[in-house]
Formats: structure tokens, sequence, C-alpha cells
């Protein structure tokens, strides 16, 4: 697949694992449309899109827990870009709620993000793309899919549904030329992954004590250290761009050995 004139969406695009696949897809000539509810922050990761090499870097201001807001930013991309070639379903919303403890609109908001917008997008973009014969889709899960969470149920099991959307997603549109993947990656120092690590340390009683609580969490690692969002964003791109034909319906492990096949 070239990536001269490709054209891709990235939905949480204004920072962290988001702005760093904007830039990297940037970086390869593609057109990227940040997607973000921070206007200021997708404006500014625009920018930098623009001086990393992209021909252009239009903004979408939405935010996907709204029933409208993901089949607007599809149609959105599709006007501003002419056309969709990539789709990077990585927006998230995550909250830490003890299990005894969980209420309905931590549920509510985690799945609208997480889950609902992301088969949305798929199934409103997955439509265009194969109308085109053409097209790749990844969508970021995380290990959380397969662990046992109780305090981070919500989360865990929205990326559950991910996967299952990923699987769906890629066998529906296949035949159609369009390629439907997942990247899962692990322990990354992200404003998404600070909040809930702070959550975590409050719920255990060791808010007080978080540089020993993250030193302990990295220690799990296998490798021994954290992931970045750039070394995530390289995964990414590769789906996008180079990964072979008959690479449908796989997940991508970025975790350092801590998730495990």
């Amino acid at each position: 697949m070239s990536t001269t004139t490709k054209a891709a969406v990235v939905t949480g695009g204004a920072q962290g694992l988001g702005r760093a696949i904007c830039l990297a897809l940037a970086a390869r000539g593609w057109r990227v449309a940040v997607a973000d509810r921070d206007a200021a922050g997708a404006e500014a990761a625009s920018k930098a899109c623009i001086e990393a090499g992209a021909p252009e870097a239009p903004v979408l201001v939405v935010d996907l827990a709204t029933p409208d807001g993901p089949a607007m930013m599809v149609d959105a991309a599709i006007e501003q870009l002419g056309a969709v070639d990539g789709v990077v379903n990585n927006a998230g919303y995550a909250t830490i709620e003890p299990f005894l403890e969980m209420t309905v609109d931590g549920w509510t908001r985690t799945l609208d993000v997480n889950v609902r917008a992301v088969a949305m997008i798929c199934s409103r973009a997955g439509r265009h793309m194969a109308e085109r014969g053409t097209g790749r889709i990844v969508n970021i899960t995380s290990p959380a899919s397969r662990m046992a969470l109780p305090d981070y149920l919500a989360y865990s099991a929205g990326k559950a549904a991910v996967d299952s959307i990923t699987r769906a997603a890629a066998i529906a549109l296949a035949p159609r030329g369009v390629r439907v993947n997942s990247v899962a990656p692990g322990m990354m120092d992200t404003a998404l992954q600070a909040y809930t690590e702070r959550l975590m340390a409050v719920n255990a009683g060791r808010e007080n004590d978080m540089e020993r609580f993250l030193a302990e969490r990295t220690a799990r690692i296998p490798v021994g250290h954290r992931t970045t969002p750039e070394e995530v964003a390289s995964a990414v791109v590769w789906l996008l761009a180079d990964a072979p034909d008959h690479i449908v319906a796989e997940r991508l492990n970025i975790s350092g050995g801590l998730d495990k096949d």
C-alpha cells in the first residue's frame, strides 16, 4: 500500500498515542484528519502533522459518546479528505470503580466511547472503503481485555468488546478489500495511563507511594520497561501501510511480553 497520497482519520488524535500515530503517518506523507473533542489539542496536533510532512491535516472536533458523533466524524473526514484509506479507532475513556460500587454513569460513557463508537465507525468507514474496494482499519485494544480486573471492569469489558468488533468487522469487510486488525499496547506513559494508574493507587491505598507503586507495576513487564506512544504508533502505521494483505482479524500485542497469546 503506497503511503504518498493516502489519507487517514485518527480518533483521540490530540494527545498521547493518537497524536503519535498522527505524526507517524504525517512523516510518511499521509494526509491526516485529527479527530478529538479537545479542539485546542487537535489544532496543535494538526499543526505538528503539517510540520512533520502531512500535505494536509484537517481537524474534526467531535464527542464520540454522542449518538451521532461517530457517523458525523466519518462523513466529515470523507468530505475533508475526499476519500479515507485508513481509520484508527484510538479514542478511549476509562474509569476505576470498585466492583461493589460500580455506577451506571461509569459504564455508560465507557461503553459509548470504547464500544459503540468503535463499532459505528467501523461500519460507517467500512461502507465507504468497501465501495472503493480498499482500506484498512486499526482498532486500539488492551491487555485488560483478557484480564480479571474487578475495579476496572467497564474498561476491560469494553476492550474485550473491541476484540470482538475487530474480528466481526474483519470478516465482514475482508471480501470487499478492507483489512481490519487491532493493536494492544501494554503499559505506556500517556495521560490516560497516568490517570488510571493514579485511580488504581487510590483504590489500593497507595496514593502516597506512587513511585514504588508504578515501579512494581512496571516490574511485571518481562522486558523490564514500558513501551512508548511512538513505538506503538510504528506498529499501527505498519498495519495501515505495510502489512501483508493476508493479515486479517489479528491482534498485535505491543506489551513487552505482558500479554501472551
